[in-house]
């Protein structure tokens, strides 16, 4: 006699939840333990801006053997004047040499009284980690970018890399106000930073910056 359909119903039940629990296991350690294991890799490499200079793009080898760029361009393609921002500016930043496997903020922050030291406050935060939608091919601007591969993190708002094998990626910033509740960038010298996102808070690798001053 053949088990009745409510029968084999109730069979399948205990299959289809380990299956869901262990996909979100999965999703869970394929968050959480490049958090837990990654070992922080040192300087970037790259020296202070000296006061006064406003270079749209720099390079560092970092003490992780890896040389990284960092380059700032106007919309247009132009070279911007870094020493006269303005809130609303449009900066496309681009990168290359950085480590694919690590996921970046690129953002405005206050560049740290120490050399190697963490930067920041950053102008309007870091990297948003709220569920957004990005519609395919539209660009969308903003203080802040998110770079991160990984799926699960690309679901909260996160960008790919343009190729993850060189660490390249793009980066469109709107310039933000020079000042909010956390930094006031008219006082303290700032600059637009990558630094390696929450994945990696510690680790001061792939810290390079441009500085920015904004317009009177």
């Amino acid at each position: 006699m053949t088990a009745a359909p409510e029968t084999r119903r109730r069979r399948r039940w205990p299959w289809i939840v380990g299956v869901i629990v262990a996909l979100l296991l999965a999703i869970v350690a394929a968050v959480a333990l490049p958090i837990v294991l990654h070992n922080p890799q040192g300087s970037s490499g790259q020296g202070r801006v000296p006061a006064g200079e406003y270079p749209t793009e720099v390079t560092a080898t970092g003490d992780d053997g890896r040389e990284r760029t960092l380059s700032v361009a106007a919309e247009n393609g132009n070279a911007p004047d870094l020493s006269a921002v303005q809130a609303g500016d449009r900066l496309v930043v681009t990168g290359a040499g950085y480590d694919g496997d690590r996921g970046l903020y690129v953002a405005v922050c206050r560049i740290p009284d120490e050399l190697d030291a963490k930067p920041g406050p950053c102008l309007g935060g870091v990297g948003s980690q709220e569920v957004e939608e990005f519609e395919e091919g539209v660009v969308q601007w903003a203080p802040s970018n998110w770079i991160n591969e990984a799926f699960a993190w690309r679901l909260f708002g996160a960008r790919s890399f343009d190729d993850t094998a060189t660490g390249a990626f793009t980066a469109y910033i709107e310039v933000p106000a020079a000042a909010d509740e956390n930094v006031d960038c008219t006082v303290e010298a700032c600059g637009l930073y990558t630094r390696n996102d929450h994945t990696a808070a510690s680790d001061r690798v792939q810290d390079l910056y441009v500085p920015l001053s904004w317009a009177e």
